[in-house]
Order: structure tokens, then C-alpha cells, then sequence
């Protein structure tokens, strides 16, 4: 019996530096992006990958912020609580007072 599974090739890492590199050279250059992906020996679509990705703003949140923006929005959903019982409780007075 043969083994029909192909063996699974190791992903290549490239440093920021070099994705870097190859977005000015195919963002600035004269040659079209799938011209200087062939050049680097890497895909056009991965190039085209890394373009947008340093077109768009850098989005995201370190694990410090997650973790303040959990606790900020469980204090802001704790005093919307209060907030609510005080009106009630001033509703509540108010009328008692006519």
C-alpha cells in the first residue's frame, strides 16, 4: 500500500524588512507587481497581500488595551445601571412629594 498524502511543504516567514522592501519596489518601480514578485521568488498574490496591508492603517489592539477596554466597558455598563436606578429612585420621590 502506497502513501497518497503529500508531504507538507514549510511555510516561508519573511522579516517586516523584506516585505517591506518588496512593497516600495512594486509600488514605486517600473515594473508591474507580478514582475517584481518573480523577481523576489515569492507569489504576486502574497505580494499583493502585503500592498494592501500597508495601504490600510494598522488596526488592532495589544493585550494590555484589550484587557482595559473589557474593564472600561464593564465600569460604563455598571454606572449605566446606577444612572438608571437614581432616575427611577428620583421618579419615584418626586411623585411622593405631590
Amino acid at each position: 500500500m502506497t502513501d497518497t498524502t503529500t508531504p507538507s511543504r514549510a511555510r516561508r516567514k519573511y522579516t517586516p524588512e523584506f516585505k517591506a522592501d518588496a512593497v516600495r519596489l512594486a509600488t514605486g518601480g517600473t515594473t508591474t507587481i507580478a514582475q517584481t514578485a518573480r523577481d523576489l521568488g515569492i507569489g504576486d498574490n502574497l505580494l499583493r497581500t502585503w500592498i494592501s496591508a500597508a495601504r490600510e492603517p494598522q488596526q488592532g489592539l495589544t493585550a494590555d488595551e484589550r484587557t482595559e477596554l473589557a474593564t472600561l466597558r464593564r465600569e460604563v455598563r455598571r454606572l449605566r445601571e446606577e444612572r438608571e436606578i437614581l432616575k427611577k429612585a428620583a421618579a419615584f420621590f418626586a411623585k411622593e412629594q405631590r
